[in-house]
């Protein structure tokens, strides 16, 4: 790159790293408000819940990436147009290309990135957050519960015991698990604890009762025993057992799933959906950077409106990125709705181009736009003795006519 691209480079690649790191810091803070229930209700630490809102960023990279470049690029050109860099640039014979260069060797770069969060990145730190809820479930159950208060790790589930010994023995256990409408179950038990093994996590109970509840009318059933031990990973959220989501899944779990797979069987949409937008988010970066080149990249005097364009590309490319998001999820329902999700940037870098062509033809004469606000000034002026005397009162007009 020539001196003039290498500064261009580092102005747009500094002022993409505070915008990325602050729109970043924006997100956690959101995703940080969320999950604040895990310290405060929850008995979980700092370290757990700075970790588990940390690990959610990643799959927000891919959108929050392309808008911050889109940002940094608009921003830094029209600063080094209010700087008279850009009119310089182009009194000495340089064409829109110089300017484009270094900007589109930052957007690949940032498309590299966007694919490395999407195939590997993203999928790694859902797996890794999916862990942590586990676990944050099992701790809640093992550890977290208060003697003499109720607890409900989610909806229709109630645990609640008397008293827990230094030993980590639970006393008076009562348990509800009423997610399942058809039969309501409830457990009491005088005494349990907590087994782990390898992956499972049990509640064995002993000297306790269990009563079954059918939605059928019929009377309660009385199960008694002396011991019984309960597996407590299936009061997890449902559906988080029936295998991974296809945003977990790395890109050759994506591409090429088990047939047998029953989440591929249930929601195949979801599978085509991600499969291709991996594939076209690394696009968006290229269009953001062509719209604001071609929008805001060229030279203009103070005279000139540039606020318009400014606004004009970004408006085009968030249009762009929503049009996207709604493809993809017309995608889920529609297999024919595929071309949308390339079409949509690709587009975008197909306009930018004819923009960028027809900015570079010189021009005769003020354009459509300066024509049309000079006719209208001089409207304006030929009409203002008439409305003048037409506002006046009617003894001064008498006065004038004698």
């Amino acid at each position: 790159m020539s001196i003039f691209g290498r500064y261009l480079f580092r102005q747009v690649a500094g002022a993409l790293l505070l915008i990325l790191l602050s729109l970043s810091g924006v997100v956690w803070i959101a995703l940080a408000l969320r999950q604040l229930n895990l310290v405060t209700t929850q008995g979980q630490d700092a370290w757990v819940f700075l970790i588990m809102t940390t690990l959610a960023l990643p799959n927000l990279m891919a959108l929050i990436a392309p808008i911050a470049l889109l940002i940094a690029a608009i921003h830094t050109l029209n600063r080094l147009n209010g700087d008279s860099e850009l009119i310089v640039l182009t009194a000495s014979g340089a064409t829109v290309w110089t300017v484009a260069r270094p900007l589109i060797l930052l957007a690949l770069l940032v498309s590299l990135a966007v694919s490395f969060v999407n195939h590997v990145g993203m999928p790694w730190s859902l797996r890794l957050l999916r862990d942590y809820i586990i676990q944050v479930r099992t701790d809640l159950i093992s550890q977290v519960l208060q003697p003499g208060q109720f607890s409900s790790p989610e909806r229709n589930l109630t645990f609640h015991i008397r008293d827990r010994t230094y030993s980590g023995e639970l006393l008076g256990i009562l348990m509800q698990d009423a997610r399942d409408e058809k039969q309501i179950m409830s457990y009491l038990a005088e005494r349990g604890v907590i087994v782990k093994q390898g992956d499972a996590t049990l509640l064995v109970m002993t000297g306790g009762h269990i009563v079954r509840q059918p939605d059928t009318g019929e009377p309660p059933q009385v199960v008694t025993f002396e011991s019984y031990a309960i597996d407590l990973n299936r009061f997890e959220p449902r559906g988080e057992r029936d295998g991974l989501k296809p945003r977990e899944r790395y890109f050759g779990e994506l591409a090429f799933p088990e047939p047998d797979d029953p989440y591929l069987r249930h929601q195949p949409g979801q599978f085509r959906a991600e499969f291709h937008e991996r594939l076209a988010n690394p696009l968006y970066p290229l269009a953001f950077v062509m719209i604001a080149v071609a929008f805001a990249g060229q030279a203009r005097s103070t005279r000139q409106n540039r606020v318009e364009a400014v606004v004009f590309a970004f408006l085009l490319a968030a249009a762009i990125r929503l049009g996207g998001l709604a493809a993809n999820n017309l995608v889920v329902i529609r297999a024919s709705a595929v071309p949308l999700l390339y079409l949509l940037p690709l587009g975008g870098i197909a306009l930018a181009l004819v923009v960028m062509r027809l900015n570079a033809r010189p021009r005769g004469g003020p354009s459509a736009w300066d024509r049309l606000v000079l006719a209208a000034d001089a409207m304006r002026g030929a009409a203002a003795p008439v409305l003048a005397s037409r506002a006046a009162p009617r003894g001064v007009r008498r006065q004038r006519t004698g």
